[in-house]
């Protein structure tokens, strides 16, 4: 071979491999641009830039202070103005409203939180009428409606299954990410077992539930703890009269669970705890049991036949700091607010040592929780329509947080 063309192949093998390599690069940023101009949602830098300047906007101008009753103050603000300016939630319209579906049996009681979520989500501007459009979609099935139309345990969980398996066959949308984009609502307790019966709809959907206990298959990293608040309130919200809190401690309730019957037995006699074995009857006068809400410092608040009830809502509204005292527990808007910080959070075996706990708490700190935990009581106050940062904007706020994980 002659020497000026063994000296050509290198030279011909280094322009082909430039070659290759330069039509690898034009082919991978031929297919990043294909991607990027048809990815849904389609979104151009300046959309994206323009919609983070809105968002920063809005903080700027909302002069609510913001403590450090949230693990992160700043943040939370930030996400609760993007949730604000652009989470969509679309409602399935399937079903007879006058049976079990669409609309709540009623806003008062213990399970008028569920009643209230299904009022505001219609009467909001998160709602979507375009499916397409929708970050979430709400399964609107009422089980505390058809408690209220007296129907069996069975017949409810048949009920539940017809109905979203109905909703899956007719609407290509659960099938996208198998119900992970779904979530349905129900405070009641025989509600979250109804809804077992469909184990795709427990394991996939977002639970909105009032009955958040760890060993009853709830999901704190999936499901949502709906605060269990009883309205109307008897009584104004509590704040500021720290001085007409004399009572160290106090509960009155029924004994219908390990820990309620270990609490009365231990300190129902004590002289500076004001623990009853059973609800203060209304023979011993007009609203005595709301009223020693406002008398005591601490009010105790232990797991029940279910865990979670609506003492906790109604010590937070009356000013009086909550105890918990329940396991396997997650508190209503845990990954949103810092609970230490205007709550004690004991564990059952704490009961023991109850009042030298609460004793061993300093005036200061006792000032400190009080006072934040009055800045927390709009967080726990359904209205009608919705108000900015009550509890349908901070359930919203968990739904929010929750869709981020969920991939299309």
């Amino acid at each position: 071979m002659p020497a000026e063309q063994h000296g050509k192949q290198p030279q011909q093998l280094s322009t082909l491999r430039c070659s290759l390599l330069t039509l690898a690069i034009l082919t991978l940023l031929s297919f990043t641009f294909l991607s990027l101009k048809y990815s849904t949602p389609q979104v151009s830098v300046a959309n994206f830039l323009g919609d983070t300047k809105e968002i920063s906007r809005t903080v700027e101008q909302d002069g609510e202070d913001f403590s450090d009753i949230y693990h992160s103050p700043r943040v939370f603000k930030f996400n609760f103005a993007e949730m604000e300016n652009k989470f969509k939630v679309y409602i399935y319209e399937d079903g007879d409203p006058k049976t079990f579906y669409q609309t709540p049996r009623k806003l008062t009681g213990k399970y008028a939180s569920e009643g209230y979520f299904f009022q505001n989500i219609r009467e909001s501007h998160f709602r979507t009428l375009d499916p397409d459009q929708a970050h979430l979609f709400f399964i609107p099935i009422s089980c505390h409606k058809m408690r209220g139309k007296g129907t069996s345990y069975d017949n409810m969980t048949i009920i539940v299954q017809n109905y979203v398996e109905s909703l899956i066959s007719k609407y290509p949308y659960w099938n996208r990410t198998l119900g992970a984009d779904h979530f349905f609502v129900t405070c009641h307790d025989v509600g979250v077992r109804a809804t077992e019966g469909l184990p795709l709809l427990v394991k996939n959907s977002i639970r909105a539930v009032c009955s958040p206990s760890y060993d009853v298959g709830f999901i704190p990293h999936k499901d949502i703890a709906l605060p269990q608040v009883l309205q109307p309130f008897a009584l104004p919200a509590g704040g500021n009269d720290i001085e007409n809190r004399t009572t160290l401690g106090f509960w009155a309730g029924h004994r219908n669970s390990k820990i309620r019957v270990i609490l009365a037995r231990v300190w129902e006699n004590d002289t500076e705890l004001d623990i009853s074995n059973n609800r203060i009857s209304r023979a011993d006068g007009h609203l005595v049991y709301q009223k020693r809400f406002y008398r005591s410092k601490f009010c105790i608040c232990p797991g029940g036949s279910q865990v979670n009830s609506a003492r906790i809502a109604d010590s937070i509204h009356y000013g009086c700091i909550p105890v918990i005292l329940s396991n396997y527990y997650d508190l209503p808007f845990n990954d949103i607010l810092d609970w230490r910080k205007f709550a004690v959070v004991l564990k059952e075996s704490d009961v023991y040592q109850l009042k030298q706990i609460l004793k061993r708490i300093s005036d200061a700190e006792f000032v400190a929780l009080h006072n934040n935990l009055v800045k927390v009581q709009r967080h726990f106050q359904w209205n009608s329509p919705p108000i900015k940062y009550d509890a349908f904007h901070m359930v919203m706020y968990d739904l929010w947080l929750r869709h981020h994980t969920i991939q299309y």
